[in-house]
This record gives C-alpha cells, structure tokens and sequence, in this order.
C-alpha cells in the first residue's frame, strides 16, 4: 500500500466497531496478585494502547521494524545517546538543531560520551570523522535551520563501513517525502510536535529502526526509567494528525517552494535557502532522496541582524513564534533565538510556511521588505 493509505489504515482491532480509536486515559491496568500479566498493559510508562496505535502507524509509514514514541522530540534523541556506552564517540553535522548541541555539550560529557562536529555535507570532512571511530553519526537533512543537504546514503555506507550506525534526524521531512531507513540509515528521528501533529498544539518525538536488534526494548526501557513518556491524549493526537499528513505536507511545500521563487528574485535578500530551488547547492541531492522539498524556506537579508529584525516586525500574516509545521506561517530570528553560542548567520530568519493562500504569503513578506 502507498503511505497515504497506511497512514490511515494501520493495523488494529476495532472490538466495538469504532471508526476513530477512543482515548485510553488510565494509567494502570490489572494484573495478578503476584504481577502476572492479564492483559497487554500493566502501567503507563511500559506502554498504553494510543502509544501503541501511534508506534505501529509510525512503523509502518517509515518502512521500519519498529518505533518507539516519546513526550518530545529532544526526549527521543537523548533516549538514543543513551543506548551508547561510556567512551563512545558521535559525530554530528555542525548545523543541527540548537538544543542537541546543547545536550551534547552539557550532558554527554557526564555520561562519558565524546563528540565532534563537522560539514558532513562534504565526504573529506566525513571521512575525517569517520577515520576517528564514531559509534554514531548524527545527521539532519533538511538540517536547522540552514537546510543543508546531506547525501543520505552516501553518508551510511561510508559510516557503515567503520562499523557506525546512522540516525538522520527528518523532522524537516516527514514520510510522506523522505523515508530515510529506505537509504541505508538505522534510525530515523522526529519531533512530532511538527509536522506529524500538525496543529501547533501537541508534543512529542519518536525513534524508528531499522532492525530490531534488541533495539526497541532498549529504548523502551529507557523511556520507562526516565519518565519521557508519551501522553494517550497526544498520542491520539499525533495519530489524527498522520492520517492528513500527506495532504497538509503537499500544501506546505507548495507553498513552500512558491515563497522561496518570489523572495529569490528580491534585491533585499541575498541568499533563500530551500532544497527544490534550482540555485540551492544541495538541489540535485534533494531530488534523489526528496519527492517534494519541505515546507521550510529559510532566507538571508542583505544588511544583517538589523534588517532580518526589521522584516520580522514589520509581517502581518507571519507570526514571530519558534516551532513550525503547524497550519499557520511562523517566522523566527534564530540567531535570537540560540544566542551567543549560534552558528546561525545574524541576517537569516527561518519561515515555517503554512497553509494559507501563497500569494497573501508573499504579499506580507514583499511589503514587509518594501
């Protein structure tokens, strides 16, 4: 089946016929008086059966063995360097989402974990790291906020063949444009908050693998023992929003892409970042492992932090917000946003381009320029 289809037609039982699965709320199930097993839950942090709906649908659109879903997205990623041992080394692409940085830089450090960052959008610099052993190598492609590209599966069999594993972090791009286990990678990651909900009003994140390996229990496990547990409530709400997931995601990159055109061709800006623009260096990439390029246009302006801020007050329809991936235009300074610690350049603002009419897209950003 197409991934329209098993987003909404994921396998499970419908006991008392309903369409929509109801909501499971309880946090305890019953179990013998020496904790046998009299049903598929015993309590809420092993598992619920809105969890369980959202692992098997996210499994199944990703072509994996198997998911794992946690309250957020950085809860999933730090789940994942978990599962390493002490003395493990990651090699991360240098522009990654801000606050893995952050956990790397802060936290990793006390479990024994080493790490570098290099452009894995260049094979020498891959190989550098590459040469030093890594355990993992952590990539994002779309990355954020800059929107590199990465070769996916020029980067897994050149990391498989010093024993690493790959996890590639497609928040960027969800399913329904980019399956990243389908390249060669050993986890995909998302934040669900985004694009998988869809609505700007839930959280989460999740882990698919390619081969369970033991893989699913570990994290499993690790879930249980530090609490990042998926709620039912948004659960069910991730598994409504995948099921329109295919229709929102071509909005939005349509949308998307005919944003990127019309700022492209503005004086006020020098540089639009957007992997299905035919100037974007990582084009050509894109069109091999993307069937559409994503609903995030990222845009330098000529003059710096000064007129990046001054376009980001000045929109109407945009709404200065982090986040993205709901059905409305967000628009952030991210430089503002990470602070002194960024690599993101002063004049870049990051739009999440929603749903609304394309041309009152433009129009807001074009008289904001003017």
């Amino acid at each position: 089946m197409e991934i329209e289809t098993v987003a909404i037609h994921v396998p499970r039982s419908r006991r008392d016929g309903a369409i929509a699965p109801p909501i499971n709320l309880s946090t305890t199930f019953e179990h013998g008086p020496a904790n046998e097993a009299l049903y598929a839950h015993e309590y809420i942090r092993d598992g619920n059966p809105n969890v369980d709906d959202l692992q098997t649908r996210l499994a199944s659109m990703e072509n994996a063995a198997g998911c794992v879903a946690f309250a957020s997205g950085m809860a999933a990623a730090t789940a994942l360097v978990q599962t390493l041992k002490p003395g493990a080394r990651i090699l991360f692409h240098n522009n990654i989402y801000f606050d893995v940085i952050a956990l790397a830089g802060k936290l990793m450090p006390n479990w024994g974990i080493e790490f570098e960052r290099r452009d894995l959008t260049d094979p020498t610099a891959l190989a550098a790291g590459l040469a030093k052993k890594p355990a993992l190598v952590w990539l994002e492609s779309p990355s954020n906020p800059q929107l590199d590209i990465i070769d996916i599966k020029a980067a897994a069999d050149a990391a498989h063949s010093v024993g690493a594993k790959v996890v590639v972090d497609s928040t960027f791009a969800p399913p329904v444009i980019q399956r990243p286990l389908d390249f060669g990678v050993d986890f995909v990651l998302h934040s669900l908050t985004k694009y998988m909900g869809g609505h700007s009003d839930i959280q989460g994140g999740a882990i698919a693998f390619a081969c369970d390996d033991g893989r699913f229990a570990e994290l499993a496990h690790i879930r249980r023992i530090t609490g990042g547990v998926l709620s039912p409530f948004n659960a069910w709400m991730v598994s409504r929003g995948v099921q329109t997931l295919a229709c929102r995601v071509e909005r939005h990159c349509a949308n998307a892409l005919a944003v990127a055109r019309a700022l492209a061709a503005r004086p006020e800006i020098a540089r639009v970042r957007y992997p299905f623009l035919e100037s974007d260096p990582g084009y050509e990439i894109a069109r091999r492992q993307m069937t559409a390029g994503g609903g995030m246009v990222s845009v330098e302006v000529k003059g710096g932090r000064s007129a990046a801020l001054k376009v980001a007050s000045k929109v109407k329809l945009f709404t200065n917000a982090t986040s993205l991936g709901g059905v409305e235009s967000l628009i952030e300074h991210r430089a503002s946003v990470e602070g002194k610690a960024t690599s993101t350049p002063d004049s870049l603002l990051r739009l999440s381009i929603g749903l609304e009419a394309p041309q009152d897209l433009i129009a807001d950003l074009v008289a904001a320029l003017d």
